[in-house]
């Protein structure tokens, strides 16, 4: 277990600097010019060198970068250009609202996900597959926006249960926690039907068919644990992807996280939001991926971690 560690711990330092260096070349490939839109366009020349100056981008990019990562180094992801405030406190106060987000949303994806993709497998081949199939199509084709606003004109206007948008209640967090559930809940249902169908057609199913177990007996007891390891990989990576925020989402509900704050940030070219909230969400990836290698060997332990 050390040595996995270790392994592991060095790959995401190397995955880690590899994305600072990627995200820190693309944000100055942009065509707007963040301190253009900083000064304003009636700006004159000499205020925009003057600007350009103080936030330190004349020099060259090699030495731009080595600062950053020095700062990084120390913790510190740099000073929004528009708010003039620390981008690691902007992104910590958003990220309650992000975690949030992110356990509903996973709560329901397995809910829809997990059930379905099991009673699929169960039934594969007959008419109640293809339905259950047909529909987390559905859930995984239709753009997010298209659902949210369909889901805020049904149970916020035509029924009203639940708030148009908003944060700070349980009410606030279902809407845009089902939408994304509903779209992950599609992707969990295949993954899980299609693990669930290759775990069935092994020999030790066989044997325990043979033993005189109930199908669900089979289904449920012996044949789950083994299928259900791709999805914990998955639950991994959706960790790390809902850590950036669900930028359409959560602009559609006006949910007060990360990815509401990335897309103001893309909007008004603030380089060092951008930027941090991309190495957020690599962080979160790595952190997610490790903690599923590690919860995988107490399902099941013939997983070997060396």
């Amino acid at each position: 277990m050390p040595v996995f560690l270790a392994k592991r711990l060095s790959q995401a330092i190397l995955i880690l600097i590899g994305v600072t260096l990627i995200t820190f070349c693309l944000s100055f490939l942009m065509p707007a010019d963040p301190v253009r839109m900083i000064a304003g366009r009636s700006a004159t020349q000499a205020t925009v060198e003057s600007i350009r100056k103080e936030l330190g981008l004349d020099k060259p990019l090699p030495v731009q970068y080595v600062k950053y990562i020095g700062r990084l180094v120390q913790g510190d992801l740099g000073r929004s250009y528009k708010q003039k405030t620390q981008v690691r406190e902007l992104i910590m106060s958003r990220l309650p609202a992000t975690l949030l987000l992110m356990a509903g949303t996973i709560f329901f994806e397995l809910l829809i996900g997990l059930p379905a993709g099991i009673f699929a497998a169960a039934k594969r081949g007959k008419s109640a597959d293809n339905w259950i199939m047909a529909l987390s199509f559905a859930g995984v084709s239709v753009p997010q926006f298209v659902l949210g606003l369909l889901l805020l004109y049904l149970f916020a206007h035509i029924i009203p249960i639940f708030p148009l948008g908003g944060y700070g209640s349980l009410e606030h967090l279902i809407l845009p926690a089902l939408t994304l559930g509903i779209s992950g809940g599609g992707w969990y249902s295949r993954m899980m039907r299609s693990s669930m169908v290759d775990v069935l057609r092994q020999d030790f199913i066989r044997t325990a068919r043979s033993k005189g177990l109930s199908e669900w007996a089979v289904v449920l007891v012996h044949a789950l644990r083994n299928a259900i390891l791709p999805v914990i990989a998955m639950i991994g990576l959706d960790i790390g992807i809902f850590m950036a925020g669900a930028v359409v989402v959560e602009s559609v509900y006006g949910w007060p996280g990360i990815g509401q704050m990335a897309w103001q940030a893309i909007q008004m070219v603030d380089i060092p939001i951008i930027m941090g909230v991309t190495l957020v969400a690599a962080v979160g990836i790595v952190l997610g991926n490790l903690l599923a290698d590690l919860v995988i060997p107490f399902i099941d332990p013939r997983v070997y971690l060396g």
